[in-house]
């Protein structure tokens, strides 16, 4: 499925100035949506807002070895997008797509 205007946008902002949009996973076929150019920062931006989707990025984001994970969502998923986080182990951030409110998982 093509992705979204708003969401290449997030990608590519997430990334900043030299950083990668859409890296592979090692030992995965899967891929992450925005790495920052020194590999400190993971995120994955789910706009689904579905559970199964938000479990699957934070698995993604757990598979990847960065010092900061951020999952990236629209503002009414936070909630939903924290308990997938929790579900599946991952330690990070929970944003929302313009960065104004987070929460620490």
């Amino acid at each position: 499925m093509p992705k979204s205007p708003s969401h290449k946008k997030a990608q590519s902002k997430a990334a900043g100035r030299g950083g990668k949009t859409e890296t592979k996973l090692k030992g995965s076929r899967k891929r992450l949506d925005a790495i920052t150019k020194s590999g400190k920062t993971a995120t994955e931006v789910e706009r689904s807002g579905t559970a199964t989707g938000l479990e699957k990025a934070a698995q993604r984001l757990k598979m990847r070895r960065s010092q900061r994970k951020v999952l990236q969502v629209p503002q009414t998923d936070m909630g939903k997008a924290v308990e997938a986080m929790k579900k599946k182990g991952v330690k990070g951030t929970v944003k929302n797509m313009t960065g104004t409110k987070r929460r620490s998982v």
